[in-house]
């Protein structure tokens, strides 16, 4: 029989999620002196010369977001004359997004420098969020709302047919954005074919550069996330999530930007990018042997990104085989460069050079690099409080990004734990995604209840089997799964939930 969806009182565990933070040394609230100034930023804050408020911006983010980064606008570009005679690709787009101007609010050196600088990112929790500056800027008056003109750094990125890049422009301008439209909005009124305005061309733009990323190498895993619901009665549930094809395509807008930028950074040589290393060609070994065991057919002519790519997590095996590949993509880096270029300068995922530059209301260095940018294509040296800035940040922001992961990952250990609290003894259909080197335990994930474990016993990798629920307790977030083959049977007794 089919489980009922399990949830746990999000209010009980509210202590619980505030003592995690203070474990990690995460603020709950911002100095009087920090508000202050973002209060008087957020009533004069400085104003570009100028003015692209005549542009049909519109900003695409989950539903009930606020912390607004980016609005985007996209225009079909005439095809070139006599393209088509010779033989080369016909029209094109023009991609402008437009990214929050922290800069216009945030002076260097003062209180909300210091304070961002110490909390480097937005720490996302199932009770709260923990922002990286406070709300009357983050969800306010740097947030691009509807609500009237905001300063925004704009980049103007040209594409031909093909996707690849054509021209970059970047510049501050005064932009107001049209609608605040959500994922599952768009991806119906596109679905429709009612969507209008710039709406209309994000597929069209959004499928142009996934076929460009595949083209050079690059690679998007379709592992459907973990994460921690709520629902209106404040009750906690998990569930696995899959992003919604809009969210592929608007995240395109943001890794063409990131690209752009690095290209102005490596021209100039300085800046810092988002790097990630190619795959070790024994950790690519494993895999094929992974996927042999797993029955799973990959051609020796086919590179693992272009597999990973195109596979979905829809059996068991093809699970399992993706939880495996997702190692490959580990020990993503921060890279600050002045002068000669680092040894590393690509992002191994995106097959590019890449930097974050899309989302500076929630990470410190996407203000960084909109500001080295910025000089760089005005002709100008880089601020000397950023240019000294840059060699540190990579230290910071992966500190930053450290802790920010050890907090959200501590609070989905918590829910599960909780969640599954009620239920030890009992017997779960299991997949088995991941096995330890030595063979002799591993990690499971329950489809129904979409909870991730470690699971002890010799475990059959992509296969589905039960196991029994040994012990679940919120208080140290852990529980203890064992394979139910494993359990030795007591006359006159039956296990609770057997066959769920």
């Amino acid at each position: 029989m089919r489980r009922r969806i399990a949830t746990t009182d999000g209010t009980r565990l509210t202590p619980a999620f505030a003592a995690i933070r203070a474990e990690e040394q995460v603020p709950e609230t911002f100095p009087a002196a920090v508000l202050a100034e973002a209060e008087a930023a957020a009533r004069a804050p400085h104003v570009p010369a100028e003015d692209l408020t005549h542009i049909p911006f519109v900003t695409l983010d989950p539903p009930g977001s606020m912390d607004l980064d980016q609005a985007f606008h996209l225009e079909q570009l005439p095809q070139r004359a006599g393209a088509r005679e010779r033989g080369g690709p016909g029209g094109g787009f023009r991609v402008r997004y437009a990214i929050a101007d922290v800069a216009a609010f945030v002076a260097p050196g003062g209180a909300l420098d210091a304070e961002a600088n110490s909390r480097v990112v937005t720490i996302y929790c199932p009770d709260r969020r923990v922002t990286l500056y406070p709300p009357v800027l983050s969800e306010g008056a740097a947030s691009l709302l509807q609500d009237g003109p905001r300063p925004a750094v704009v980049w103007t990125v040209d594409i031909d047919a093909d996707g690849l890049t054509t021209a970059i422009d970047v510049r501050r301008a005064l932009v107001r954005s049209r609608a605040k439209l959500d994922y599952p909005g768009v991806q119906a009124a596109i679905d429709a074919d009612r969507a209008e305005g710039p709406v209309a061309l994000l597929r069209d733009v959004g499928e142009t550069l996934i076929a460009a990323e595949h083209a050079r190498g690059g690679m998007s895993m379709r592992v459907p996330a973990q994460e921690v619901a709520a629902d209106a009665d404040g009750r906690l549930a998990l569930r696995f999530r899959r992003p919604l094809p809009a969210e592929d395509w608007n995240a395109q807008l943001s890794l063409l930007t990131g690209r752009a930028a690095a290209s102005l950074m490596l021209d100039a040589r300085i800046g810092i990018l988002r790097t990630l290393p190619a795959a070790d060609p024994r950790d690519v070994a494993r895999l094929r042997r992974v996927a042999a065991g797993l029955d799973i057919a990959w051609p020796t002519d086919v590179a693992y990104g272009a597999l990973v790519t195109v596979m979905d997590a829809d059996t068991p095996a093809r699970a399992a085989f993706l939880n495996e590949a997702a190692s490959l993509f580990r020990g993503a880096g921060y890279t600050a460069f002045r002068g000669s270029l680092p040894e590393l300068t690509t992002h191994a995922a995106i097959a590019a050079p890449y930097a974050h530059c899309t989302a500076p209301l929630r990470r410190l260095v996407d203000r960084a690099v909109s500001e080295t940018c910025l000089a760089i294509a005005a002709g100008r040296p880089v601020p000397g409080d950023i240019e000294a800035a840059l060699p540190l940040l990579a230290a910071t922001m992966a500190e930053g990004t450290r802790r920010a992961g050890r907090v959200e990952r501590a609070s989905i250990d918590l829910v599960e734990a909780a969640v599954l609290a009620p239920h030890v003894g009992e017997l779960f259909d299991a997949m088995v995604v991941a096995l330890d080197d030595d063979g002799d335990g591993g990690e499971i994930a329950l489809p129904e209840l979409a909870v991730v474990a470690r699971c002890a016993g010799r475990l059959p990798l992509g296969h589905r089997t039960q196991v029994l629920l040994d012990a679940a307790d919120p208080a140290t977030r852990t529980l203890r799964f064992r394979l139910a083959s494993d359990v030795a049977p007591t006359a006159g007794s039956a296990v609770p939930g057997a066959g769920g």
